[in-house]
């Protein structure tokens, strides 16, 4: 048994035959050409033919993963018709009398490198696009077909890469799973594997490709990036548990899936999912939670080593809007400190970082960051139904002077003549003792509440949550909390707005009863708790009294 290590890009895990994707591409050689306009004719044909099969590609995209996914081949299909890029290969034929294919490759390299040599990783994914719509060309020059990838039966697929083009061309019937040597968590590529529900683990390295053989046993664990050739007896047994509980999930979401959050008497509640990254949009979509409830930003900052420009924020923003296709999608404005840091950002050391310079204390110390969110936030709004949440509220001000920074920077879009919506929610989240016993006066102030339990609890009971040696005295359920919550949730029905819970507790079924009976219009979890929680809430009688 030998175990890689990548990055899962969908989270599931599958279990097969080995086939290895043998990429058939031809050998590009430079040849001399006596007859130039007759080279940029067959160049001309082979790009028209390269675009037409594009346009088929795209429309299976359209049926498998939706039209903002499939949107990827229209950009194919404009990177192949653009101007500079056909300049440079026709330029190149008739310049040094060069075949049609050597100058479509030379032309590739270099405008890959271009791309590959930015700053901004999503431009640094682009470079695999060149690479892709470039070997389209070459191969209909050639008359080459490649590979189909697939024979018989289902197999987990691996590749030194994947193209969008070849992910999407494979019999999705017959994919258990993609792993690859290279690739880019940013890539359309596993992009599309996330969308298509198929488990994917990108960049276990090169080495993995000299061992395997198609046939081979293994497991690919999207959860974990793990890749595990030839498994021994044990861990196949634990892999075939896992698989039974997830069958369980499955047969659960069948019978749940498209039903109404609602109780026994009619009581409704949203039942969303929290999400770190936009890479776990496939499984909030297969989950079939109502929207998403609490998004945290916070994640493109400790990915990064250096601060998220407002175009890299605003692209992740309006992925995930347009993915939710109109569901609610809530983010949380920058929650970084504690335990959460970024060397970038030169925090100074602090006695007590739990109380100290974090999430919205930071923002509003260092506006200019703050500023580039909102930003990001609003231009991004039009691509959805938006709710802006703001992190560890204690105080009026702090909120009047988060709402007026909101305000200049609407003013800013408007002034230059950059579009918002004007629907976009606001709300903050109550995770102090402050913010909950304030509630009455923070509540005409926004459109909702969200309670984070996590901190919630950690404040009031005086409580590192990380530190196991206190575990007996962090009572998730002590009455002071509830009560805290209860309180939070009259104040936000006395003005006429909502309430949700976005922390752990949510998950907790044995609270769940408990939550509806406080008002409580929304619980926001895990992807993989929404159906645990919806036949929780189906099951729930509120007019039973106890």
């Amino acid at each position: 048994m030998t175990t890689f290590k990548g990055k899962g890009v969908y989270s599931a895990a599958a279990m097969g035959r080995i086939r290895v994707f043998r990429r058939q591409g031809a050998q590009v050689r430079r040849q001399k050409i006596t007859d130039t306009a007759a080279e940029l004719l067959r160049f001309e044909k082979a790009k028209a033919e390269a675009i037409a099969q594009l346009r088929k590609i795209y429309e299976k995209a359209l049926r498998e993963v939706g039209e903002a996914n499939a949107a990827i081949f229209d950009i194919h299909i404009m990177m192949t018709e653009d101007e500079d890029y056909n300049e440079a290969i026709t330029e190149m034929i008739k310049s040094q009398s060069v075949n049609a294919e050597y100058a479509v490759a030379v032309t590739a390299d270099n405008f890959a490198e271009i791309f590959a040599s930015m700053d901004d990783p999503y431009m640094q994914a682009r470079a695999a696009d060149v690479h892709d719509i470039s070997n389209r060309i070459i191969d209909c020059l050639t008359g080459n077909r490649g590979d189909s990838g697939i024979t018989d039966g289902k197999v987990i697929i691996c590749a030194d890469d994947l193209a969008p083009s070849e992910t999407v061309s494979l019999d999705k019937s017959k994919v258990l799973a993609f792993v690859t040597a290279h690739g880019s968590s940013n890539s359309h590529t596993a992009i599309l594997a996330r969308n298509m529900n198929i488990p994917a683990i990108i960049g276990v390295g090169e080495d993995f490709l000299d061992i395997i053989n198609d046939g081979d046993t293994a497991i690919a664990d999207g959860s974990t990036g793990e890749f595990i050739l030839n498994p021994d007896d044990e861990t196949v047994l634990n892999y075939e548990r896992r698989q039974q509980e997830e069958a369980e999930k499955k047969e659960l979401l069948r019978k749940l899936k498209g039903k109404e959050n609602i109780t026994k008497d009619g009581r409704k509640i949203d039942i969303f999912a929290n999400i770190g990254s936009a890479d776990n949009i496939g499984a909030v979509l297969l989950s079939d939670a109502g929207g998403i409830g609490l998004f945290r930003s916070e994640f493109l900052y400790l990915e990064s080593s250096d601060y998220p420009t407002e175009e890299e924020q605003f692209r992740v923003y309006k992925r995930v809007l347009e993915s939710m296709a109109g569901k609610k999608v809530i983010i949380r404005t920058l929650d970084i400190g504690a335990d959460k840091q970024a060397a970038y950002f030169n925090p100074e050391k602090e006695e007590n970082p739990a109380l100290g310079v974090r999430a919205i204390r930071l923002c509003l110390n260092r506006p200019e960051i703050f500023r580039t969110q909102l930003r990001a936030l609003y231009r991004a709004s039009v691509f959805g139904r938006l709710g802006i949440m703001f992190p560890m509220i204690t105080s009026v001000w702090e909120l009047q002077e988060i709402l007026e920074l909101c305000r200049e920077v609407k003013a800013e879009l408007s002034a230059d003549g950059t579009e918002y919506s004007g629907d976009t929610e606001t709300g903050i989240m109550i995770e102090t003792p402050a913010a909950a016993l304030i509630s009455d006066r923070l509540a005409p102030m926004v459109d909702f509440f969200s309670v984070g339990t996590n901190d919630l609890i950690q404040y009031t009971l005086a409580c590192d949550r990380q530190n196991p040696k206190i575990e007996r005295f962090c009572d998730p359920k002590h009455e002071a909390v509830m009560r805290l919550i209860k309180f939070s949730a009259e104040n936000a029905h006395k003005h006429g707005k909502w309430i949700g819970i976005c922390g752990e507790l949510a998950a907790d079924t044995e609270l769940t009863e408990d939550f509806l009976r406080m008002g409580i219009d929304e619980l926001s979890v895990s992807p993989s708790f929404v159906l645990k929680v919806r036949e929780k809430v189906r099951n729930t009688d509120l007019a039973n009294k106890r």
